[in-house]
């Protein structure tokens, strides 16, 4: 008998497919609904402990919400407690979970892929930033988790990043897009044998909405010339650091993004962020990358 999951692997591997982190409908395909919805039912319950991390091999779990922080307007950190507080979470760099859930009685599941945004070696939890969108299902539903609440998720395996294959990685990210980009610049940058050097542009629609900033600034301080963080924000405030607009050609050819510049010339283009972006940014032989001379196979969507 083939190990339990083995048979809805396919399903969910379309149902992730190019799918946005925290809150897009991209991410649910119809015809996977129910075999996934049946399945992480009956394993709602089963949390039994291994000497395994969670996270390290395919399963759906029922984790425990411990705690909550509203950490802006409309985005809240959820942090989940795993069942051996002694282990890791098992999710490897570039790692997301895939979340299933039931809101309001629902008899499918609402099913969407959320980045854990703390340090994955950090043993006993995994953290979810989630931005709440309007008439979401799955970002209302989680905000209106409390702790003690559970939600059921299983681990999802993203690009696989090898130390030095670049030796530059650009990652350009929109809104909520942000969180598999601070987890992959935050593990470069603690990874002692990787020297890749990151640019992060990140485009938002208000001040308020750069919910890591500080997070990005404590990088840049830490390791000058690796890192750079530079943000695009629709409506600044008055008297806003940030650069006014939207994420165009001439913002990235201004931070030095150009592929054809020294040192880009094997650069890595990662990208995650709302479709109108992604779309304006990948448009086969007419969008931003490709006009600023990126190959195809140089770009990554997450």
């Amino acid at each position: 008998m083939p190990p339990p999951g083995t048979f809805f692997r396919p399903f969910l591997r379309r149902a992730t497919q190019r799918a946005n982190v925290m809150g897009t409908t991209q991410v649910a395909v119809a015809a996977a609904v129910a075999g996934i919805g049946a399945y992480a039912w009956y394993l709602r319950s089963n949390n039994t402990k291994s000497e395994k991390p969670i996270f390290s091999s395919f399963g759906f779990h029922s984790l425990r919400l411990d705690s909550t922080e509203l950490i802006n307007h409309n985005t809240k950190k959820l942090r989940f407690a795993l069942p051996d507080a002694s282990k890791p979470s098992g999710l490897g760099l570039t790692s997301a979970v895939l979340t299933v859930a039931f809101p309001n009685g629902r008899w499918f599941p609402v099913i969407r892929p959320y980045t854990p945004t703390n340090d994955l070696n950090e043993p006993g939890y995994i953290e979810l930033l989630i931005k709440l969108y309007p008439h979401g299902k799955q970002s209302t539903h989680l905000h209106s988790l409390q702790p003690g609440d559970t939600l059921t998720m299983a681990p999802i395996k993203e690009l696989a990043w090898t130390p030095n294959q670049h030796s530059h990685v650009a990652l350009i990210a929109g809104g909520a897009g942000i969180t598999p980009m601070y987890q992959l610049a935050r593990g470069i940058l603690h990874n002692p044998s990787d020297r890749t050097r990151v640019t992060l542009v990140w485009g938002v629609n208000r001040d308020e909405d750069v919910f890591l900033g500080e997070e990005f600034a404590e990088m840049e301080r830490k390791f000058p010339g690796r890192f750079r963080a530079v943000y695009v924000v629709a409506e600044p405030e008055v008297g806003s650091s940030h650069r006014k607009g939207f994420v165009t050609r001439e913002v990235l050819e201004g931070v030095g993004l150009g592929a054809r510049e020294d040192g880009n010339k094997d650069v890595k283009v990662l990208v995650c962020g709302p479709p109108a972006m992604e779309k304006a940014l990948k448009r086969k032989g007419s969008g931003v990358l490709a006009e600023l001379g990126y190959r195809p196979d140089q770009v990554y969507s997450f």
